[in-house]
């Protein structure tokens, strides 16, 4: 067996242009001083593929670098690396400041399962930083943010948000799904911790379900350990993937903004549509903090009302077929999203409408097409 795995690897002074794909959930070691020495990590080797594996690594060290940190972590799914950060930080009476526009099973873990294990968590209007800094006034261990909100896109101010934990010895923790390092690196703004959903834009096919940690100076130990005791390891096979799809996320990145900004451009001149939201636009809140925070592009994502509500929606739906409903977001071709009945479906009604998540609201994720196909398909839903 070890001839013909040698055999098998003896690829000489070549080497495969594309990544290997390991599948080993185990990992032969010679013997026990060989297995201290890996576990000590004083050489280079695995185990076992849920504390550890060769694609996994390939692939942190890459978003490592994308996102400007000096190391990554990939787990099962974004709110596996949500959960993952929580479980290193978070023990009973811990306390979270947090956003109060975010995905709504983020949500969910805050207000439904935290609080089963002694952590307690207040929502603020993260663009209003003085109320910000008086929600820290309460020595709290995080401050959790997304640089885009979801579904909403409420665009936060990362720089100031960082220098407000700062003062107050709290971690800042962002989620930077909507954005991506292709627009927008939070660890350096001045973010301790920066997680990313790898099933949207940066694996970019619809074609994997993995999310990513990443950060600075602080927690690699303490997040690493918390991916394998709680099994929110990553899958080889879509590591590999992700790792293709980020080789092209700036240029999909560039094309779907670029689609976006036109799009919400001329949404508000057609039939039915009672308002658009779009970083991009000069009638958003956060316009100011997006051109400084976003680098003159403002995203792949954006939103607008039909003023029919569910019927609306349902009709749109069942014209636009070259847009599928699809209750994810980040695909090369565009797709579309209802946040009241998917995303934030179990958050209660009175903080939807607090929200302005109506049943007529729209999420749009923005593809790479040709502007003219997509305006062709849209117009289909809006006669």
């Amino acid at each position: 067996m070890s001839e013909q795995f040698e055999s098998a690897t003896a690829l000489g002074s070549s080497r495969p242009l594309a990544s290997p794909l390991y599948t080993s959930s185990v990992y032969a070691i010679p013997d026990l001083d060989s297995l201290d020495r890996i576990v000590n990590h004083e050489e280079p080797g695995f185990c076992y593929a849920r504390d550890d594996h060769p694609n996994a690594r390939g692939l942190a060290a890459k978003l490592a670098a994308h996102e400007g940190g000096k190391w990554a972590v990939v787990c099962g799914s974004g709110m596996a690396a949500i959960s993952a950060i929580f479980a290193a930080t978070l023990s009973q009476g811990s306390r979270v400041v947090a956003s109060n526009r975010l995905y709504g099973r983020t949500m969910q873990l805050l207000t439904q399962d935290l609080p089963r294990f002694g952590v307690q968590a207040e929502f603020v209007d993260s663009a209003d930083l003085p109320a910000v800094a008086r929600a820290l006034e309460t020595p709290a261990q995080l401050l959790f943010v997304e640089t885009v909100s979801n579904p909403l896109l409420s665009v936060a101010d990362i720089d100031g948000l960082g220098l407000l934990a700062h003062a107050r010895g709290c971690y800042l923790v962002v989620d930077n799904t909507f954005a991506t390092p292709a627009l927008c690196r939070p660890l350096q703004r001045g973010a301790d911790l920066v997680m990313e959903s790898l099933t949207k834009m940066i694996g970019g096919h619809s074609d994997v379900t993995l999310g990513m940690v990443a950060g600075r100076d602080v927690l690699a130990a303490e997040v690493t350990r918390a991916v394998s005791v709680w099994g929110f390891a990553s899958n080889p096979f879509d590591c590999w993937l992700a790792e293709r799809g980020l080789a092209t996320l700036d240029l999909r990145m560039r094309a779907a903004c670029d689609n976006a900004q036109a799009l919400a451009d001329w949404l508000p001149d057609q039939r039915g549509i009672k308002r658009v939201i779009y970083p991009g636009r000069p009638d958003h809140r956060d316009r100011a903090v997006a051109d400084r925070l976003l680098g003159g592009h403002f995203g792949n994502m954006l939103c607008f009302e039909l003023s029919g509500g569910r019927e609306a929606v349902n009709r749109f739906m069942r014209r636009a077929t070259g847009i599928p409903f699809s209750p994810s977001l980040g695909d090369t071709m565009t797709t579309c999203s209802h946040p009241a009945t998917t995303s934030h479906r179990y958050v209660p009604a009175e903080e939807k409408a607090r929200q302005g998540i109506t049943d007529g609201l729209i999420r749009l994720s923005v593809g790479i097409e040709e502007l003219a196909t997509i305006q062709g398909e849209l117009a289909k839903g809006l006669v």
